[in-house]
């Protein structure tokens, strides 16, 4: 391991947190809580909170007027289990009116031509970009993830911003020759009608910012729930794209929210009028959300769950494998759908870089996300935890072990544990699937085919990363025959895709593709078009009709 990182990683475990009163990470509870005896901001959250336009206490339904007649939730930290504000949610009456509002503008936004909604996007970007600083730390307050972390998902939107402002001036379809003389046929994209999005609690801003930035230059109003444990992330981001559309004199509808729990879920998933749904989150869940959207003959988009891979090969750079790992399994404690949860170790090197791992694991820093030299803060919930612990039992019943960590930091307030490393059989029922914790399984692989059996041998499709300096190994691992997962990267970590390219996986991910490349196609709907200028009647096929 690099000298540098160990630098930047070395600190006194008995300084894992030093201050965690200091810090709010929010987490809204799906049910109403009134536990706490505090009615206002507290003073070391006012500056980012009124750069945000928030209040302690916010309304959670935008449809170009605020309002919600639903539950108050509490918003919790996840660091230290303090209240630090709260959200009146919205109904499934109330998302009935919004979508009731989105249903009148839909025709005006489609109508207008695509540069001039770019145009409006680009606006949006600038926005977020004069609230980067306060948005990201807000971020971080309410998910738990560390203050680079929450500004870089932040810098996510600002750059899905710029590509779909790119893209408003390049949707193009497809001219086709026709068989038949004097015909002109051609694929045409037209926007698809009203976008749900329904995004998870560990990117409370980007994944939004994905399906609302690609699809509002396709001419497509958005309706947003976020997760119930990130309402406040929800509020402000949309407040600052309510200026936006006050600025332009467009309906604040364009850009509409309905903060709520499984009801207002359901009810969206249910709607005609969502002519797309997009959903990040659970697979269980994600298979009920994307049966019932079939069953109306709707779209989905689904981003569901990951249990990715990494391979280090026995002729890999191991510093640069190390550094990768760590970044993989650890950052945002575990909870990234891109996390590494398997790592997979080539025989020859296994025993010399466990021994590094191990030595790195016991260097990171576990404690307040907005200090700087943190590199794990808490879980989001306390459910997390006890995920936690039942992964941990689970694959010491299963015969594994923990190599390093496996501990609850109970003896502070918060939701923190202590990443952890296993060494435990591929085939083990505990290493099927993802606990979303930062619980990093470890195995033995013979070569390079054993690597891709393992690595393809689980239901889910995410993400994964091969470390190697052969070019035949390369080549394979991303062709036909190599990894299945809808990312399949070389010598880099399987987390922190660029948005780019389209973001997705296969399997029971769900198939769904977001963000860059030709993503943009599922919020559009496709028209094959043929026009006869000939004054003739030319059947295809050479049919004879007369």
């Amino acid at each position: 391991m690099s000298s540098m990182l160990l630098n930047r990683l070395a600190h006194n475990r008995t300084t894992l947190l030093r201050s965690t009163a200091s810090r709010a990470a929010v987490r809204s509870m799906a049910v109403l809580n009134y536990s706490s005896s505090s009615n206002s901001i507290s003073p070391k959250y006012k500056a980012i909170f009124d750069q945000l336009d928030l209040q302690f206490e916010n309304k959670g339904v935008f449809n170009g007027t605020w309002g919600g007649s639903g539950p108050i939730v509490d918003a919790v930290s996840p660091a230290d289990g303090s209240v630090i504000g709260r959200v009146q949610t919205g109904t499934v009456q109330e998302l009935n009116d919004t979508l009731k509002k989105m249903e009148d503008i839909k025709v005006m936004w489609r109508e207008t031509p695509a540069p001039k909604r770019g145009e409006i996007v680009r606006q949006m970007r600038d926005a977020l970009n004069d609230k980067l600083e306060p948005l990201g730390a807000l971020v971080s307050l309410e998910m738990g993830k560390i203050l680079p972390e929450g500004k870089g998902e932040v810098q996510e939107y600002i750059d899905i911003c710029d590509f779909a402002l790119g893209l408003s001036r390049t949707l193009n379809g497809k001219v086709v020759p026709s068989e038949r003389p004097g015909h002109f046929m051609l694929e045409q994209w037209n926007p698809i009608g009203t976008v749900g999005v329904i995004s998870a609690f560990n990117f409370p801003v980007a994944v939004y910012g994905w399906n609302s930035a690609i699809a509002l230059v396709c001419g497509n109003p958005v309706v947003w729930k976020g997760a119930p444990t990130t309402n406040l992330s929800s509020i402000a981001v949309t407040k600052i794209l309510e200026k936006v559309l006050v600025k332009n004199g467009l309906p604040g509808a364009l850009c509409s929210l309905v903060a709520g729990g499984a009801d207002v879920g359901q009810a969206m998933v249910e709607d005609d009028r969502v002519k797309l749904l997009s959903f990040t989150g659970s697979t269980p869940v994600g298979r009920k959300i994307g049966e019932s959207v079939a069953k109306r003959f709707g779209k989905s988009l689904l981003e569901l769950g990951g249990n990715n891979a990494i391979v280090v090969m026995d002729d890999a750079d191991l510093d640069l494998a190390l550094r990768s790992v760590l970044f993989a399994a650890v950052g945002t404690a575990g909870q990234r759908c891109t996390t590494t949860r398997r790592l997979l170790l080539h025989e020859k090197i296994h025993d010399e870089f466990i021994e590094k791992l191990i030595k790195a694991y016991q260097s990171i820093r576990i404690g307040d996300p907005l200090e700087a030299g943190t590199l794990c803060g808490p879980l989001h919930t306390k459910a997390a935890v006890e995920h936690y612990k039942k992964g941990l039992e689970a694959v010491k019943a299963q015969g594994g072990k923990i190599l390093t960590g496996g501990k609850v930091l109970d003896d502070r307030p918060g939701n923190y544990v202590v990443p952890t490393v296993t060494s435990i059989s591929p085939d083990a029922e505990v290493v099927q699937n993802e606990i979303f914790v930062p619980i990093l399984h470890t195995m033995k692989i013979r070569d390079l085919d054993h690597a891709i059996e393992v690595n393809n041998s689980v239901k889910q499709g995410l993400s994964s990363s091969l470390f190697t300096r052969n070019p035949a190994h390369l080549f394979k691992w991303v062709g036909p025959s190599g990894s299945d997962c809808g990312i399949a990267n070389v010598n880099l970590p399987s987390s922190g895709a660029e948005i780019g390219c389209a973001f997705g996986g296969e399997k029971e991910t769900g198939g769904g593709r977001e963000s860059g490349s030709d993503a943009w196609k599922q919020y559009m709907r496709r028209s094959t078009c043929v026009i006869n200028y000939s004054g003739e009647l030319p059947l295809a096929q050479g049919i004879k009709f007369e």
